[in-house]
């Protein structure tokens, strides 16, 4: 009875410690005044908790200094905060200071300032609490900021990780930036743990609570280990770790996400004033294996002696041997889906006990021998997973295509499961240390010979010497004959497109000149401003776009592609007329659109707006562009409104940085999966359904403090059968407009292969009236 009123009491003041902790001040605290200032070169180079327990400052990073809180452990400290993580360290010379005017500034040698606490109002005082909290106060003593609310990678005992808040792993032991792992105190209630560059679906996920409420909840570390989920009358709904009851011994506690994705609980015994044992009480996932994205793309994560280790996936190398975490690339060269007979060219290498999170695009109840020449025959199928059933004869067959995000081996268990990789037949190595991965029986060509290796490499550096040479002459040469070319083109007054069929290269004197000094700007992409330009003397109108981001694109590749889009002539294609590569300028020549843009007629009022039977015509004329680009030009539309990485023949999927603009975006994008030519259909449906409704994907309502998502209005507005509300006043044909609002809704769905074609998509809308496509809601 006594122990239940002593834990009953103990409950109700840790409670009240989640409010009034962070809003009183130590009484032992230490206080720092206006004009205090710190160097990482002279004393003091931080600032102590009154116990000498934390410190605030200045902590070598990097061959530099960051800034940052650590705890004083023993052989060495323990960082627990850092400020703008992200941010390159800074040199000996920096100062960080608490100004007259009660801001808090670093100040680097560049005489560059940032500031590290953005608060409400001036500080006039600054504390180092020994909870290892560093607050800010203002005139009346009030906490007006508090690094507990802003943690990066762990938080401590009395500190709450609150609702829509996240803890980001750092990339390394000794380095602070943002890495590969993010724990997340969603707002449905669930704590989760994700890989970084993830949307927060379940399916991302590799732990969670599994506590999901109607009432949001914050995560809570007591000072004497208990971790908790609390709702916000501060009623503990989840008890994650229990702690200990035991106060004899000075403890700290610690919350940290690891640079390698796991979450652990540790607890610092005080043995000395500067010196602190530490043990993990408590972490999850408990199976390295088990973290998403611990191994890169293309490799697979098995223990050995429990410990964790990356290997390729047979067929792949490591992009960075040095870094086993970096991912694994082909180690062929991949000949598929060229109309050559695919079980000549491939091997299947078979791997037991293999596992992955990855969703395959085909799965099948069939025996082991038709899983396995399934694949081998299927251009599209890179590894079949086959897992044996139970109560059937044949089991399942999963196919996927590369990359796999999340494979592992389970050497101790046993899993019934067995993969087949489709390997390369004539394979190449030099040296490899990865031979774990490559198929005994496989046919390959290893050069071991010193002397060889040293003779191919003398007549590799001959060859391209003299390669070199020839081209340098030949340069020389070729620009000469240009230059005198164009100075005879300037004297003749022809400087017009010589055929329908060529681009043009203009100089970049000549398209500043054009549009006079880059001054009426049309409209800004994602890539660059265009402007309005005149060309051979104010008879032609022209639209030129400066490229800000391509800089980097190599030359061969800009021209190649330029000639590529030049190529195009199609009546709802806007055609390319020029281009202009000179230096790092890289500039596009386009066609004026003299009427406008089609988002000009469609969400600029009412007394613009295109009648219905516009609005179809143009839908379909957009659609057969799309159609043209990719099944006469082999070319994906151009997401981003500028460059696009155009496929090679060998090629079916690309993965490039995120490019575009928000809401027209297929979901493949974030989801860091292969891009298609399905992303267009998805890009397409969103612009069906915005030139139906005359409204914009992506919009706010001025009734509401919220963003409304076109997509899904479109799709609660037909389930529930208001179709009059997707038109603003307007007398149309209601088949015609169930029967579009499907196509665009079809062509939205998160699922690629659910996704129809740009050729069904032109026939649905050139006749077909009975579409008996069921719609389905997106995420995007």
């Amino acid at each position: 009875m006594a122990f239940s009123a002593y834990f009953f009491i103990r409950t109700l003041l840790f409670i009240s410690g989640i409010t009034n902790a962070a809003q009183q001040q130590h009484p032992q605290s230490k206080s720092i005044n206006l004009g205090s200032s710190l160097s990482p070169s002279k004393k003091p180079s931080s600032w102590k908790s009154s116990l000498g327990r934390f410190e605030f400052g200045f902590y070598q990073q990097d061959g530099g200094f960051s800034v940052g809180i650590w705890l004083v452990t023993f052989p060495d400290n323990t960082i627990v905060w850092t400020a703008n993580r992200d941010d390159p360290p800074v040199s000996s010379n920096a100062t960080l200071a608490l100004t007259m005017d009660g801001k808090l500034i670093l100040r680097t040698e560049e005489y560059e300032s940032k500031t590290i606490a953005i608060s409400s109002e001036p500080a006039s005082s600054a504390s180092m609490l020994d909870s290892g909290n560093f607050v800010l106060y203002n005139n009346q003593s009030n906490i007006i900021w508090s690094s507990f609310n802003f943690p990066t990678d762990t938080i401590l005992g009395n500190q709450s990780l609150y609702a829509g808040n996240e803890l980001f792993s750092r990339i390394s032991e000794t380095n602070s930036s943002t890495g590969r792992f993010r724990l997340n105190m969603q707002r449905d209630g669930n704590l989760v743990l994700y890989p970084t560059n993830t949307i927060d679906e379940y399916t991302e996920a590799y732990w969670f609570s599994n506590t999901v409420s109607q009432q949001q909840l914050h995560l809570y570390l007591n000072n004497t280990g208990r971790l908790l989920l609390v709702d916000n009358s501060t009623s503990i709904i989840e008890v994650l770790h229990s702690g200990s009851l035991s106060e004899n011994i000075p403890m700290i506690q610690r919350l940290t996400l690891g640079h390698d994705g796991i979450l652990r609980l540790y607890t610092h015994y005080l043995v000395s004033e500067v010196a602190y044992n530490s043990s993990v009480r408590w972490k999850v996932p408990e199976d390295f294996c088990d973290v998403k994205s611990f191994c890169g793309l293309n490799s697979y994560c098995t223990l050995y002696d429990d410990q964790p280790r990356c290997r390729c996936l047979p067929g792949t190398d490591f992009l960075d041997p040095n870094q086993m975490s970096s991912g694994c690339e082909r180690n062929f060269v991949d000949e598929r889906c060229k109309g050559m007979n695919i079980s000549a060219e491939y091997n299947m290498t078979s791997m037991e006990k293999m596992t992955w999170y990855d969703y395959p695009y085909f799965r099948a109840s069939i025996t082991e021998e038709e899983c396995r020449k399934s694949c081998l025959e299927d251009c599209e199928c890179d590894v079949a997973l086959y897992e044996e059933s139970i109560n059937d004869e044949s089991g399942y067959c999963m196919k996927q295509k590369l990359p796999l995000k999340s494979a592992r081996r389970d050497l101790k268990d046993s899993p019934s499961s067995k993969a087949y990789f489709k390997t390369g037949i004539r394979n190449i190595t030099i040296g490899s240390d990865n031979n774990a991965n490559l198929d005994p029986a496989k046919p390959q060509v290893r050069i071991t010979s010193k002397k060889a290796i040293i003779l191919i490499l003398v007549m590799a550096v001959g060859f391209v010497t003299c390669s070199c040479a020839f081209l340098a002459f030949s340069g020389v040469f070729i620009i000469k004959y240009q230059v005198l070319k164009y100075e005879w083109l300037l004297e003749n007054g022809s400087l017009g497109l010589t055929d329908e069929s060529t681009l043009r290269s203009f100089s970049y004197n000549e398209l500043k000149k054009a549009t006079n000094g880059f001054k009426e700007e049309l409209g800004k992409g994602s890539f660059g401003a265009v402007y309005k330009g005149t060309l051979y003397k104010g008879e032609k109108l022209v639209a030129v776009k400066r490229l800000e981001k391509m800089v980097t694109e190599g030359e061969r590749e800009f021209r190649a592609e330029m000639h590529v889009i030049g190529r195009t002539h199609h009546k709802n294609l806007v055609r390319l007329l020029g281009y202009c590569a000179e230096d790092s300028k890289r500039l596009l020549v386009y066609e004026y659109m003299s009427n406008g843009s089609l988002a000009d007629i469609l969400f600029r009022g009412p007394e613009r707006s295109l009648g219905w039977n516009e609005r179809v015509r143009i839908a379909l004329d957009v659609a057969k562009g799309i159609l043209y680009l990719h099944d006469e030009c082999e070319a994906p539309i151009i997401h981003y409104f500028g460059l696009a990485k155009l496929l090679m023949p060998d090629q079916t999927r690309t993965f490039t940085l995120i490019r575009g603009t928000r809401g027209y975006m297929a979901p493949e994008w974030s989801k860091n999966t292969p891009i298609s030519l399905k992303a267009d259909v998805f890009s397409y449906g969103v612009v069906l359904l915005e030139i139906v409704c005359c409204r914009r994907n992506m919009e706010i309502d001025p009734s509401k403090p919220e963003e409304i998502v076109l997509i899904n209005w479109a799709y609660r507005c037909f389930i529930d059968g208001e179709l009059n509300k997707l038109v603003r006043g307007e007398e149309v044909d209601r088949k015609t407009l169930e029967n579009m609002i499907k196509v665009g809704l079809w062509c939205v769905q998160d699922e690629p292969a659910l996704r129809p074609s740009m050729k069904s998509v032109v026939m649905m809308l050139e006749g077909i009236t009975d579409i008996s496509i069921p719609p389905c809601p997106t995420s995007s």
